[in-house]
């Protein structure tokens, strides 16, 4: 099968192991549990050629180490590491012409992800908008947080919010307007974080709504809006966005989430679109995984989201017909 042609024929991968964001440890184990349930020689049965650039590690990232750290933001410093590598290396990939994969890793590596290759596509003329598929906003800020985890900062970093701005320390800052992030699946969201968001244009489809309109509908009155703009589209998929039934790997799990039909029809939706330039995969904690099943289910969604269809997959070997 040949790729979608609006979509790059190359694909780079590259795992961000970061897990300090979060407050439970082992989503640094999520690039090796992505890699080992078949991500890459899925992409290349789809027509892609994955180039792997293996993963971050801490000898490649730069610790800045003075000035202020803002209050409530636990491990600000390591997290600043790893944020300004990972935004240099999605620069560098996207200017490529390759569309990057990032692979988490908690999702404080957003932060860095976007903010490289929202820059490129600034470069371009092109305007970025991110789909945040998540249980959570992750628009608190060091002043809303209850918790201090820099996870749950991400969406309020990337739209400008104050009380990170030292985070790139002097590195190219590409924030994005807070009209352009878009929350998909929202069904936990602190008090303060929903009265700072109540003041911001975020486009947001809490599964109250998706519940009332259904997935196909909100996700094409989404896309309808990138496309006027002429945009461009990053994806940031957290495992909590499923319901814990379907995907039981991820430390914040939220009863009520997407079910994996749902999951599946928001991936397809988009590759119709041909508007996804990157991509992230966070949150996934093997450790807190049953026999590797959200793995393998979050491989499958990308496998959706670049092009295979219902009748391409395998029967499995103990299916009745």
């Amino acid at each position: 099968m040949a790729p979608n042609n609006s979509i790059p024929n190359t694909l780079s991968l590259l795992g961000v192991p970061i897990e300090v964001g979060a407050s439970q440890k082992g989503a640094l184990m999520g690039p090796a549990a992505l890699r080992t349930a078949g991500l890459v020689p899925l992409l290349e049965s789809l027509g892609y050629a994955v180039e792997d650039r293996g993963d971050l590690a801490l000898r490649d990232l730069t610790f800045v180490g003075d000035g202020a750290v803002p209050p409530n933001c636990k491990f600000y410093r390591e997290i600043q590491g790893w944020i300004i590598e990972t935004s240099r290396r999605a620069y560098d990939i996207a200017r490529s012409g390759a569309l990057p994969i990032f692979l988490g890793g908690d999702h404080s590596l957003s932060m860095g992800s976007v903010n490289g290759v929202a820059r490129h596509w600034a470069e371009q003329g092109r305007e970025l908008f991110v789909l945040w598929l998540d249980a959570h906003a992750d628009y608190n800020t060091p002043a809303t947080t209850i918790t201090g985890n820099m996870h749950g900062m991400s969406g309020a970093f990337l739209c400008g919010e104050p009380g990170l701005d030292s985070l790139l320390a002097g590195h190219p800052r590409a924030a994005i307007p807070s009209g352009r992030l878009a929350l998909f699946g929202l069904r936990s969201v602190d008090k303060l974080e929903k009265e700072l968001l109540a003041q911001r244009d975020v486009w947001i489809a809490d599964m109250r709504r998706i519940d009332e309109f259904g997935v196909a509908v909100l996700m094409r009155d989404f896309i309808a809006r990138v496309k006027e703009r002429r945009g461009v589209l990053h994806v940031s998929l957290d495992v909590d966005f499923l319901d814990p039934l379907t995907a039981p790997g991820v430390g914040t799990t939220v009863q009520g989430g997407a079910t994996y039909r749902e999951a599946h029809l928001v991936m397809e939706l988009l590759h119709d679109s041909g508007l996804v330039r990157s991509l992230d995969l966070v949150e996934l904690n093997p450790f807190l995984d049953v026999r590797g099943l959200t793995a393998r289910t979050m491989v499958e969604l990308v496998g959706s989201l670049f092009g295979q269809q219902v009748n391409d997959r395998p029967t499995p070997t103990n299916a009745v017909a």
